[in-house]
């Protein structure tokens, strides 16, 4: 983000979405591993023969399939449904600068959300109750065209409205060279872009 600050352009904050999407893959790697632990003592031990009379005479046969089932079911559990997740709530990026909102998804397939303050005439918040005991939030910023932009899962979300209306505060009455070239360019003057394949942030 850094690297494509514009002249005078400072950030404020940058934060990810509320973690809260990652309780449950986070008890997920705890008891997923445990479970197929515990599973695999149990058929090296004979549980198996013991439950089904069928596999009682061929149980060191069936052993290091059973295992092996075990181990892929744990591994499915962990890199298909967790690392997704926790990959997802990484990518996921608010910046704040004394210009622009920025929010950014996505690690393969980036996809970028931008508003100029300039064009911000109403910030939002939305909660619901469970946003709400947590003190996060979707911040909903209006700037008087069709389409929105809504940013979802915001940390301290009270906290980070008063930073965008501070900084809207602080904007030039003026406006910048931002503001101006929207005025002179209506084709321009979309609030805010989305787009894939971007470069990484870093």
């Amino acid at each position: 983000m850094r690297k494509e600050l514009l002249p005078g352009e400072q950030v404020i904050v940058v934060t990810r979405p509320q973690p809260r999407t990652l309780i449950v893959p986070a008890l997920l790697f705890v008891l997923v591993p445990a479970l197929a632990a515990y599973a695999t003592a149990w058929i090296v031990k004979g549980g198996p023969a013991q439950l089904t009379p069928l596999i009682r005479g061929s149980a060191k046969e069936w052993t290091p399939w059973l295992i092996g089932a075990c181990a892929a079911l744990a591994a499915w559990v962990l890199l298909g449904y967790c690392l997704p997740r926790v990959m997802t709530w990484n990518a996921t990026r608010y910046t704040l600068t004394n210009r622009r909102l920025v929010a950014r998804y996505g690690m393969w397939r980036r996809r970028d959300q931008q508003v100029s303050l300039a064009t911000v005439r109403n910030v939002v918040i939305h909660q619901s109750l469970l946003q709400r005991v947590l003190r996060s939030g979707n911040i909903s910023l209006e700037t008087g065209h069709p389409t929105g932009i809504m940013v979802p899962d915001v940390p301290e979300v009270v906290t980070f409205r008063n930073f965008i209306l501070d900084a809207i505060n602080d904007l030039p009455h003026d406006g910048d060279a931002g503001s101006e070239e929207m005025m002179h360019n209506p084709d321009a003057a979309w609030p805010w872009e989305t787009r894939e394949g971007g470069r990484d942030e870093r």
